[in-house]
């Protein structure tokens, strides 16, 4: 179907890529799962990134600061309000699965999407009582926006406990293309048709437009993936494992909440400390510079239950040379990604408006950080995936302290300048911490630029 002259220059990357593409072994099928949910990141980040743009266009600095300091909230109660239940499904699914245990797949299912429900329900209305309480101190501007940002924030964790179900069975498609790339289309469908029926190019208008989103994405979301397990799974009882799986997903809990509080931090106190205006400015920084995050995404989407394989076999030196193989994966491509970002970066900027450009620094220095990531590649995933959550939240924690502290110390000073500072810093700090954890846990030495992997003989067991 190719040029002679195209398919000549291509056909030695063809023929690497079609054992990828048509291979039944595990790490096809890994390779395959995390080349597809790479791929989705790619379009999801380049949708959002025309997305933010379009609206912050459309509503101006001021009101896009109020509106992304308010989604970015609603989005962490979501994925708070899950309390570990995603990642506890892709845990025990592929094993009921494997041992034909459909009764106690129906009672996952279907608990955890009941439970995530109800306590994303309750967060959502002790906010709007705490909202109503203490609205007065709460710069009026904001108030509203919260109001509908926390109506949204049930079908946000919804929506993730679906995410992890269509992840559990290897269709990241229809895991992440909801979240990725039908929301946030649906986002600025919903506020260009709200703008031309007359509704004000406000923050309250772009909410109203992400909570019709959320609810028409989660709900053809959760039609599709309930259609394609019936397939698998015909009606019948339904097991209940609760303790069991909580005994797993609260732990989970602790890491993820850990780290969604880190990752997003520096959003938060940006926007308690400075004016919406500034606000805006960051999050466009750090919303080009989230087109870097996308490959540690995508592998960590793809190798969990791979790694959790190979730990049931005991090969130690499999694991080491599959892991190792991951953090190359991880930092290569976002080291390209990164650069060519930064090179762009003054022009990625003026698409959003013109005082925009003053985050091209801002955008350096979370590279940084980034970067320092990339470079022990999913390390988390490998200490979960071994039953060292606990150790997970112990790190994170100090790396959330460490996040939290260096803002309130250097945004004041600073501004923006100061939380990306802080948010570099704090990567740089959890890097290094995921570095010796796994080291002293697993005896494996994660490292990007290690050619060969490196086995520790002084660790204890997988």
């Amino acid at each position: 179907m190719l040029p002679s002259g195209l398919r000549t220059v291509l056909s030695p990357y063809l023929r690497k890529l079609a054992p990828i593409l048509a291979g039944k072994d595990e790490k096809s099928v890994s390779q395959r799962m995390a080349l597809t949910a790479f791929s989705i990141r790619i379009a999801g980040a380049a949708l959002a990134f025309v997305s933010q743009i379009a609206l912050a266009r459309m509503m101006g600095q001021f009101e896009y600061g109020i509106f992304v300091f308010v989604w970015v909230l609603m989005i962490l109660f979501g994925n708070l309000a899950c309390l570990g239940f995603p990642t506890a499904i892709i845990r025990f699914l592929p094993q009921y699965d494997a041992s034909g245990e459909h009764d106690a797949i129906r009672g996952l299912n279907r608990t955890a999407r009941l439970f995530v429900l109800a306590v994303a329900g309750g967060l959502a209305l002790i906010g709007m009582a705490a909202l109503h309480a203490f609205g007065g101190r709460i710069e009026s501007y904001y108030v509203m926006p919260i109001f509908l940002g926390l109506i949204a924030v049930p079908m946000i964790a919804l929506g993730d406990v679906l995410d992890g179900t269509a992840r559990a069975k290897h269709w990241p498609v229809m895991a992440l293309s909801p979240t990725f790339l039908i929301r946030p289309t649906l986002i600025l469908l919903f506020m260009l048709c709200a703008i031309l029926a007359g509704a004000a190019h406000s923050a309250v208008t772009a909410m109203s437009a992400a909570l019709a989103a959320s609810f028409v994405t989660v709900l053809c979301q959760y039609l599709a993936v309930d259609f394609r397990l019936r397939r698998h799974y015909p009606g019948g009882p339904k097991a209940i494992e609760f303790n069991a799986w909580f005994a797993v997903a609260f732990p989970v809990f602790l890491v993820e909440g850990v780290g969604y509080l880190l990752t997003n931090s520096d959003v938060v106190v940006v926007g308690i400390f400075l004016d919406p205006g500034e606000v805006a400015i960051y999050f466009a920084a750090a919303k080009i510079m989230a087109l870097v995050h996308f490959v540690h995404f995508a592998v960590k989407a793809a190798i969990g239950p791979r790694f959790a394989a190979i730990m049931a076999e005991g090969d130690r030196g499999k694991l080491a040379a599959f892991a190792t193989e991951a953090t190359r994966w991880t930092f290569f491509p976002a080291l390209a990604v990164g650069i060519a970002m930064l090179a762009a970066g003054q022009f990625l900027l003026s698409l959003f408006g013109a005082a925009f450009t003053e985050g091209q620094l801002v955008m350096a220095t979370l590279l940084a950080g980034v970067l320092a990531k990339a470079l022990v590649g999913p390390a988390e995933v490998l200490l979960m995936m071994a039953d060292r959550q606990m150790l997970c939240v112990y790190l994170y924690a100090v790396a959330l302290l460490a996040n939290i502290g260096l803002n309130l110390l250097l945004i004041p000073q600073f501004g923006i300048e100061g939380a990306a500072i802080a948010a570099a810093s704090a990567l740089a700090i959890e890097a290094l911490l995921l570095h010796m954890a796994v080291r002293r846990a697993l005896g494996i030495t994660l490292f990007a630029l290690l050619r060969k992997p490196v086995i520790s003989s002084t660790n204890g067991a997988l």
